[in-house]
Order: structure tokens, then C-alpha cells, then sequence
């Protein structure tokens, strides 16, 4: 296969949504998001980091011993991003089970011990005219970073969202219109 460059992707921008369980999820790379979803806004420059991971059990042979097996014993995948636009949505998203009340003009965050709050996330990766959207139909923010309020940085919220299987096993679906993902030469 010969080189080149054209297929070379760099996602230069792009955005991170959530939504209630069990919303109208998209079937496509490029159109828009279901009124359920919320944009989250700004994510810092480190993007979005997509992890893949799995834990293997060996099994040996009692003929010398040997691996004549592995088994994937367990699996997961995760995106992590860090939001620096403070909103309902992110502060509801890092502070699990909270929810925002305002009465009167004025808004509350009353904390709660993280509890269970499962969603609906998505991501659009845009690099020029190629578009990359990655919908996760059950997942959940399952860890986050410090904040820090300093004078001379944003106030951000790192999130680590964990992509639960549906019944069929299916974690996350990913669509494109970029011609590369059909073997197309791109153009």
C-alpha cells in the first residue's frame, strides 16, 4: 500500500456532549445532536485521550510449563478531557449525584457523596472536512482530577468517562464520513 500524507489526520478541534439515559442517539458522523444532548464547551488544549485496556489471564501447560493460552479476563475503555468552561452540565458531571437548584436568583451546588450517574456521552473530532463522532450509549464519569483555583490558569474540571457494554457488548460506536476509513483514497 503506497503512502500518504493525505490520510493523515489531526483532530484540530471538536466537542464533548452529554445526555439523560436513553437518548436519541446519532447514526451518523455529521448530524446534529439531539436536542437531549448538551454541549459541554470548551475542553482544554490536551483534547480528548481515547484509552483502551485489557487484563489477560495466562494458561500454562503442565508440559513444560508453557503459555499455550491467554484469556481476556477483563476489559475497558475510557476517554478522558478536561473541561475548562464552568456550567450546570460540568459541574453536575464532576460533583455525581449533585444537582445545580437556583431559587430566588441565586444557585446551589449542594455536594453529595458521589453516587451512581450513568449517561449518554459523545464526541465529534474534526480535523478540516473529515469528522469523527464516537457515541457512547452507557457510561458514566468514574473518576476526576483536582481543581485548582489560581490566578493565572482556568478553573478545570478533569473528567475520565468509563463506556459501559450494552446488551450485544457494544461499548462505544464510532462513525465517519472520512474516505480513508472506507479505503478510499483520500483526497
Amino acid at each position: 500500500m503506497p503512502l500518504n500524507a493525505n490520510a493523515v489526520r489531526v483532530a484540530v478541534t471538536g466537542a464533548a456532549y452529554a445526555a439523560a439515559p436513553k437518548s436519541k442517539l446519532p447514526t451518523d458522523a455529521t448530524t446534529s445532536w439531539d436536542a437531549a444532548f448538551t454541549d459541554i464547551g470548551w475542553i482544554s488544549d490536551d483534547g480528548i485521550t481515547e484509552s483502551n485496556s485489557s487484563d489477560t489471564s495466562e494458561i500454562k501447560g503442565w508440559q513444560g510449563g508453557q503459555t499455550v493460552r491467554k484469556v481476556i479476563s477483563s476489559s475497558e475503555m475510557t476517554f478522558q478531557f478536561t473541561a475548562i468552561e464552568t456550567s450546570k452540565t460540568v459541574l453536575e458531571l464532576y460533583h455525581k449525584g449533585s444537582k445545580i437548584t437556583t431559587a430566588s436568583g441565586k444557585s446551589v451546588l449542594a455536594i453529595k457523596a458521589p453516587g451512581p450517574d450513568r449517561r449518554c456521552f459523545g464526541f465529534d473530532v474534526i480535523d478540516g472536512t473529515s469528522h469523527i463522532r464516537i457515541v457512547i450509549p452507557d457510561g458514566e464519569v468514574t473518576e476526576t482530577g483536582d481543581i485548582t483555583y489560581k490566578g493565572d490558569e482556568a478553573v478545570a474540571y478533569e473528567l475520565t468517562v468509563t463506556a459501559y457494554p450494552g446488551a450485544d457488548g457494544t461499548v462505544a460506536i464510532k462513525y465517519s464520513d472520512d474516505p480513508a476509513w472506507t479505503g478510499a483514497p483520500p483526497v
